[in-house]
Parts: C-alpha cells; structure tokens; sequence
C-alpha cells in the first residue's frame, strides 16, 4: 500500500495533464502557469533549506573518520579518510560527490547461525551512480532546448551519449540506464523485507515521479513523435521569459513538462534535497584536527556547579548513618565515642 498510492499519484497526475490539454486545451495553463510555477516554488524552496542549514550552529568538530588522524610526525595519516586541512576535504568532498566513495564501501551484515558475517553490497552504489550520472547527462543534454546556438560541449556530449547508433532517432545510452537504475531501486525497495519496512510513501513517490519523466521523455522521443521545432520554440520562449504555450508540440510533450514541474517542485521538500545537503554535513565538510586546534563550545556560558565536596558537606551526616564513607573527618563527639 505504500507504493500503490504514489503510483496512482502519479498516474492520476499523468492522466490529469493530458485530458486538460488534449480535450480542455489548457495549454497555457500546463505549458507557461505551471512551469514558472514550479520554477519559483523550487528555487524559494531550495534557497530557504540551504539558508536555514547554512545557519545551523555546528559547534565542535563532529567529521567521519574512517582512517589515521593526523598526529605524531612519524605516524602515517590519511588525508581523505580523515583529512586535517581543507585541501583533504575537498578531495573527500570530490570523491563523495562523483563517486559516492562511502556508499562503495557499503557493507552486508548478515547471521549465519550464531556467527555475524559481513559482505560487500555493491549493487546499490552501483545502481545509485548510474541513476545519478545519466540524469546528469540527461539535464547537460537537454540544455539545446534552452541555448541558441548550441554550445560545442553540448554537441559532444550528445554525440557521445548515442554512440551506438541504432537506427532514427538515435538511441541515447543515458535513457536505458536511468530506467534500468530506477526500476533497481524500486525492486530493492519492493523485494529487501529490511528495506521495504522501512520505506515510506515519500520514497516510493520520488522513484515513481523520476521514472514517470524519464518514460515519457522516452516515449515521446521513440513513439509519441513531437514537433521539435515547436518544442525549441517554446522552450526558448520560456527561458527567456517570452512564453508563447502551442498546441503543435502535442500533448505528449505537456505530459512530460508537466511531470519535469512537478519534481522541481517537490524537490526542495523531499530527501531529493540531498543534492544540496551533501555540502553542508558537518559530517564531510569538516576537517578533522581536534589535535592541532581546540575547539571550544561558543555557547558556553557560567554554570552554578555543584562539588561533591559540597555535596558531602550537605549530606555527611545522612551518609554515614547508612554506612557510607566519606572523605570529611569525623566529628568530634565521633572521635570521642
């Protein structure tokens, strides 16, 4: 039930857009109120989490440490395990970022008997890479819609993503890998009884709304055939803030701008945040040099403290009538019994 429901979401939202354009023709609706829409509602939203997580005090140093601190000169440290200086966290961050280093080094834990074994997982670094590369080339590739003229990178970048031509249009190798990654991480989702208990409407309506764009970008490329001169037109309209919504361009393609809307803007209110929160985890982007530097809680403020030598002054008497010892001498009419 959990995964149903954003799946009839997303279903619901599909079939919403294409009966609103092809039989209401509300095309300057879907294709010029909800694209900006979403623009505003993305970019407010995103500015807001990174402001709000820039502003959150992180008062000691609190980085991963998976390796030698830097310490005695004769002691070998490792500078990207547990960096000491900003230039090891920026080739921790680098690693991170590109290669999602930690999730590679991802572990199984699994009991056979009364023994704990652990095994490598590497399926899901696997899978979470080439999901996360090809909607990079993916978003690259689609900067021709928005660019006149299309910058040489661009072209390239095209050229090489359908390098194995099969017939026309050409196939783009980023398309089956990022149906293939996403349709990984919902079977794990599905099949794992570990990860199905803990996962949650919210992560199956992320997966369900990327792969609902990425099918309807496929489909109206391969099937559903659009006018790309149309689509140019009204991109180019929208990027410079001179929309001109057509009813040429089919409502295959409303489909797939409507959906691209929609995840821009859930994106800032979903764990899709990560994108950003990544550079701002004291976790990572800190360097680890509590032995070179103290660091001293800034909020640190007077605090009326209680000794135990007051304590016992307080008490010596209720102590040692139920046989507990203390430090005090003992008194005098004591000394004398």
């Amino acid at each position: 039930m959990k995964a149903l429901l954003p799946l009839f979401l997303v279903i619901a939202l599909v079939a919403l857009i294409w009966l609103g354009v092809e039989h209401l023709h509300w095309h300057q609706f879907f294709g010029v109120v909800v694209p900006y829409a979403a623009l505003v509602v993305f970019v407010v939203g995103f500015v807001f989490r990174v402001v709000r997580w820039g502003r959150s005090p992180v008062p000691f140093r609190i980085p991963t440490t998976c390796g030698q601190e830097k310490s005695l000169p004769w002691i070998k440290a490792n500078r990207l395990e547990n960096p000491s200086g900003k230039l090891g966290v920026l080739g921790r961050m680098l690693l991170e970022v590109l290669c999602f280093r930690s999730l590679f080094r991802n572990t199984r834990t699994e009991k056979h008997g009364a023994q704990l074994g652990f095994g490598s997982a590497k399926w899901l670094w696997l899978g979470g890479l080439v999901f996360h590369w090809s909607l990079l080339i993916i978003l690259l590739r689609h900067l021709r819609f928005f660019l006149d003229p299309v910058p040489w990178a661009v072209q390239g970048l095209e050229a090489a993503d359908s390098f194995i031509q099969v017939g026309i249009p050409l196939l783009y190798v980023t398309d089956a890998a990022i149906v293939a990654a996403l349709t990984y991480l919902f079977l794990r989702r599905v099949v794992a009884p570990r990860i199905r208990y803990i996962s949650l409407p919210a992560d199956y309506l992320a997966l369900f709304l990327l792969l609902a764009v990425a099918l309807s970008g496929i489909l109206m490329r391969y099937w559903f055939k659009v006018d790309l001169l149309a689509v140019k037109e009204m991109t180019m309209g929208l990027a410079t803030f001179s929309p001109q919504a057509s009813a040429e361009v089919g409502a295959s393609f409303y489909v797939h701008l409507g959906l691209v809307s929609v995840l821009f803007a859930y994106f800032p209110f979903s764990k899709l945040m990560h994108a950003g929160g990544v550079f701002f985890s004291p976790t990572r982007n800190l360097a680890n040099n509590s032995r070179q530097k103290r660091h001293v809680n800034p909020w640190n403020y007077p605090v009326a403290v209680h000794t135990y030598a007051e304590y016992e002054a307080e008490f010596a008497e209720k102590m040692r009538k139920a046989g507990l010892p203390t430090d005090q001498a003992a008194q005098p009419e004591e000394q004398g019994d």
